[in-house]
C-alpha cells in the first residue's frame, strides 16, 4: 500500500504521523519500551496535542527482536492470534547519553536518542542487518475511509536482495514488487498466491516476520526504492528481526518460532498417481492405470482420487458416489492388497445439496452472517456453505467424517481451497476479527485434517495434500503449488514459486506434473516428468485429461519410469534431507542461495535448486532441450553421466529427455539405496555410498529408517587420495568413487 507520491509528499488522502524521536524510555527485566514523539517534543508543552507512537522491544527468543509499535493501545484484541513457539530469553538493555540498545542474543537493537533523526540500528554479530529512519516507522490515517494503519520502513543496503513472502510466482527476486499477503485462488500466472506469508529474507543474513493474519502490504523496493515497507490496518502492529548469520540460519530461527515441519512418511515420497478433476472414472479406469503402470514397471506409491469420488453437487459429503463405486470398502482393499496408500480430495465447502449441509445447519457448524444466517455463496458449488473451524464441535463432526473415510483404507487427504473466504458481514463461533480470519482459516483447517489423521494413524505417518496456507502451515505438510498451465512458461513460475515458498520455512513441496490446466505436449510432460520427480514430492494431476504417461507417447513412459526409479533410490539421501527439515528448517529444495550464500551469482539463479544439500538439480524448459545453469566452484559431477564438469561457470547444455543436469557436489557423499520399487524399504540393505572428488578429512553421513531414526551411520575418511569408512551397520554396502 502506497501512502506518498515520490520521496517527499503525503498522497493528499492520508495524515501520516512519522516518529522523529525517542522522547523517554522504560526499562523493565525483559522489555525496553520507548515512546516516540510524531512532532518535535520541546519541554513539556511539545508532547500535547501530537501523536505518539509506542515502540516496545521484546526477545521471543535468542537472535530476534521483537518489535511492537502501538498508536492507541485500548483496541480490543479479538482474534485470531498467531500460534508460536517462543523460547524468551533475558534480553541486555542498557543506556547511554546518546542511545539505548537493546540485544537477544547475536542480535542488537540501537534506538537513537538524538532530539532529531529518529534511528534504529539493527546489527548481527557486530554486522549492520538493517535500519529504521527519518520517514520510516508512523501511524497513518485514511480521511477517505476512516481507516487506521501502521507503517515501517526498514532500510536496504546496496546489492541487497529480499526473498520469500510465501509461495510467489512473481520473479524469484522481490526487489521491485508490490506484494500483499491475502490469499486467493489465481492460478500461478498472476501476482496471487495460495500460500501468503508476512516474512523474508534478504542476502545479507537477516529474516523480517510481520507477525499478523491480516492482510499485510509489501512495498518491496517499490514506494520507497532503498527499503522495505510493510503496513497493515489497526492501531498498533509487531514485527520480528530474525538474525541466522547465513539464510538457513535465519530459516532455523524462523521456524523454531512458527513451528517446523511435521516429517511426511517415507510412502509419501513415491510417485502419486491421480484420476484427475473432471474427467470420468470408475473403479475400472482406476484399475487400468494401476495395471498400465505395472505392465510399464513404473513404481506407484500412492493413488489420489480427485472430488468427483462423491456425487456432482454434493462436493463436500464425504460420501463415495454409489453410483461410480457401489463398493468403496472393497475397491480400497484390492488397492491396499497391491501395495498402494489412498488420497481423497476433501475440502471445507459444504453444497447445499449435501448430505451435511442440513446438519451443519441445524448445529451451527457453518461461517455466519452477522444477522445469523449462514453465509452462503453459488460459487463452486450451489449454495456452499463454509465450516466454522473456530468452532471445536463443527471440527470433531468435520473429522468424525474423515475417521469413517481412514477407516475403509484411507491414508491421506487433499485439503484443497482454503483461500475463499468472506471477510464481509461475518461472524465466526469464536469471535475472531473476519479480516484477520481470511488468511488464518487454512492454518486451522489444514491442522484440523492433519491433526485428525495423526491422531488415527500415530505421529510420523501423516500427510496432507494442501493447497494454500500461511504463517506456520510448513507444520503440516505437504503443499502443491495450485493450478499451473501445461507449458514450459508455467513449469518455469512453478519453480519460481517453489523457490519463494523455501525461503518462507516450508519443507516439503510438490506440484502438478505437466501443469493442471490443458493438457501437455509430450514434450512439456517429459521434461516436467523428470523435474517433479526430483522434488519432495511427485504426483501426475491434471484437470480435463488424464495424466498416465502412455496417453503422451511410448518415451513418456520410459521417462517416467527412470525417473520414478532413481527417485526410490535416493531415498536413502532424500528422507535424509527429510529428517533434516524436520529437525532444522532446512527445506528439501533450496534455492541456491541456501547453500552458497557467499555466492554472488547463485543469488538470482531460479530455474534451478539445490535438492538437499549435495544435489543441483536444473530442469530443460525449451523445446530444444537446451538448459542454462550455474555451477558453483569444485568440480562437480554427473549423477547421470558420470562426467565431471569444472565449476564456478554459467553452462549451457542440451539434453534428451532422459537426462537433465543432475549434479553431485564436490567432497560430498551420496547415499543410494538397492530398491527401485518402492520409496519406504530398509535403507541400509545393499546400501551404495557414492563418494565425489573427495578431499582430505572426515565426512559423516546418517542414514535414516522409515521411520526417520537414525539406522546407520557410516563416517567416510580420505587421506592422501585413500578412502576409508568406519560404521556401525552390520550389513554390507558399497563404496563407490568417482
Amino acid at each position: 500500500m502506497k501512502f506518498t507520491n515520490g520521496y517527499w509528499m503525503t498522497r493528499p488522502e492520508y495524515d501520516l504521523h512519522y516518529a522523529i524521536q525517542s522522547f523517554s524510555a522504560t526499562i523493565t527485566e525483559d522489555a525496553l519500551r520507548v515512546v516516540c514523539p510524531t512532532v518535535p517534543a520541546e519541554g513539556r508543552g511539545g508532547t500535547m496535542n501530537h501523536p505518539a507512537l509506542t515502540v516496545t522491544f521484546t526477545a521471543p527468543m535468542a537472535d530476534v527482536i521483537r518489535v511492537k509499535v502501538e498508536h492507541w493501545r485500548g483496541v480490543v484484541d479479538h482474534g485470531p492470534r498467531l500460534e508460536l513457539y517462543e523460547s524468551p530469553v533475558k534480553p541486555v538493555i542498557t543506556e547511554t547519553e546518546t542511545e539505548y540498545t537493546f540485544r537477544s542474543g547475536r542480535a542488537k537493537a540501537t534506538i537513537s536518542k538524538a532530539k532529531k533523526g529518529w534511528r534504529i540500528t539493527y546489527t548481527g554479530d557486530g554486522r549492520l542487518l538493517t535500519e529504521s529512519e527519518y520517514h520510516a516507522m508512523a501511524h497513518a490515517y485514511c480521511k477517505a475511509t476512516g481507516k487506521d494503519y501502521m507503517i515501517e520502513s526498514l532500510n536496504l543496503d546496496v546489492g541487497e536482495r529480499v526473498y520469500g513472502l510465501g509461495e510467489r510466482f512473481t520473479a524469484y527476486v522481490k526487489n521491485g514488487q508490490v506484494v500483499d499477503i491475502w490469499n486467493g485462488d489465481g492460478g500461478t500466472a498472476s501476482e496471487l498466491a495460495y500460500k501468503n506469508v508476512p516474512f523474508y529474507m534478504t542476502n545479507r543474513g537477516y529474516g523480517v516476520l510481520v507477525e499478523s493474519t491480516s492482510d499485510v502490504s509489501f512495498e518491496v523496493a517499490s514506494e520507497k526504492v532503498e527499503r522495505v515497507q510493510f503496513s497493515q490496518q489497526g492501531q498498533s502492529m509487531t514485527y520480528d528481526i530474525f538474525y541466522g548469520g547465513d539464510p538457513k540460519g535465519v530459516l532455523e530461527k524462523y521456524t523454531a518460532l512458527t513451528g517446523r515441519p511435521a516429517l511426511p512418511p517415507a510412502w509419501s515420497f513415491g510417485l502419486w498417481l491421480s484420476t484427475s478433476f473432471t474427467t470420468s472414472y470408475d473403479e475400472a479406469t482406476v484399475t487400468s492405470f494401476i495395471d498400465g503402470m505395472a505392465q510399464r514397471d513404473i513404481p506407484l506409491s500412492v493413488f489420489h482420487f480427485d472430488c468427483f469420488w462423491m456425487k456432482d453437487n454434493h462436493l463436500t459429503d464425504l460420501t463415495w458416489d454409489a453410483d461410480v463405486f457401489p463398493d468403496p470398502e472393497g475397491l480400497l482393499k484390492k488397492l491396499k492388497a497391491r501395495g498402494l496408500h489412498i488420497c481423497c480430495w476433501i475440502n471445507s465447502y459444504i453444497a447445499q445439496e449435501s448430505s451435511m449441509f442440513d446438519e451443519g445447519v441445524a448445529k451451527g457448524y457453518f461461517i455466519k452472517k452477522e444477522n445469523g444466517d449462514v453465509w452462503q455463496t453459488d460459487l463452486w458449488q450451489p449454495g456452499l456453505a463454509i465450516l466454522d473451524v473456530t468452532n471445536p464441535e463443527a471440527r470433531e463432526w468435520y473429522c468424525g467424517k474423515l475417521r469413517a473415510l481412514m477407516e475403509m483404507g484411507v491414508d491421506a487427504f487433499k485439503t484443497d481451497f482454503g483461500e475463499r473466504i468472506p471477510v464481509k458481514g461475518i461472524r465466526y463461533f469464536d469471535g475472531s476479527d473476519p479480516l484477520r480470519m481470511h488468511n488464518w482459516y487454512t492454518y486451522l483447517y489444514n491442522k484440523m485434517v492433519f491433526e485428525c489423521i495423526e491422531e488415527y494413524r500415530g505421529r510420523g505417518d501423516a500427510v496432507l495434500f494442501a493447497r494454500s496456507a500461511t504463517i506456520g502451515g510448513q507444520q503440516f505438510p505437504v503443499h502443491w503449488n495450485g493450478d499451473s498451465s501445461a507449458s514450459f512458461m508455467s513449469m518455469a513460475e512453478t519453480l519460481r514459486s517453489g523457490l519463494s515458498i523455501s525461503h518462507s520455512g516450508f519443507a516439503f513441496w510438490s506440484h502438478d506434473i505437466a501443469g493442471f490446466e490443458q493438457t501437455a505436449t509430450p514434450d512439456v510432460y517429459k521434461r516436467w516428468a523428470a523435474f517433479g520427480l526430483l522434488s519432495s514430492h511427485s504426483r501426475l494431476h491434471g484437470s480435463t485429461s488424464y495424466r498416465v504417461p502412455w496417453l503422451f507417447d511410448d518415451e513418456a513412459n520410459v521417462v517416467v519410469k527412470r525417473f520414478a526409479r532413481l527417485k526410490n533410490r535416493l531415498m536413502p539421501y532424500l528422507y535424509g534431507a527429510a529428517v533434516e527439515a524436520h529437525e532444522t528448517g532446512a527445506p528439501v529444495l533450496r534455492p541456491m542461495l541456501l547453500e552458497f550464500p557467499d555466492s554472488i551469482a547463485c543469488e538470482t539463479c531460479d530455474r534451478q535448486y539445490m535438492l538437499g544439500a549435495n544435489l543441483l538439480v536444473a530442469p530443460v524448459m525449451h523445446a530444444d532441450g537446451h538448459v542454462d545453469y550455474y555451477l558453483p566452484a569444485g568440480t562437480w559431477t554427473s549423477i547421470l553421466s558420470g562426467e565431471a564438469v569444472a565449476g564456478d561457470t554459467w553452462r549451457r547444455e542440451t539434453h534428451g529427455y532422459l537426462s537433465l543436469p543432475l549434479m553431485a557436489r564436490p567432497n560430498s557423499v551420496i547415499p543410494m539405496g538397492a530398491n527401485e520399487e518402492r520409496p519406504d524399504y530398509d535403507y541400509t540393505d545393499g546400501l551404495e555410498l557414492h563418494v565425489f572428488r573427495p578431499e582430505d578429512g572426515e565426512i559423516t553421513v546418517k542414514v535414516p529408517d522409515v521411520n526417520g531414526n537414525v539406522a546407520a551411520t557410516y563416517t567416510v575418511t580420505v587421506k592422501a587420495g585413500e578412502v576409508s569408512v568406519q560404521t556401525n551397520s552390520p550389513k554390507p554396502y558399497r563404496v563407490v568413487v568417482h
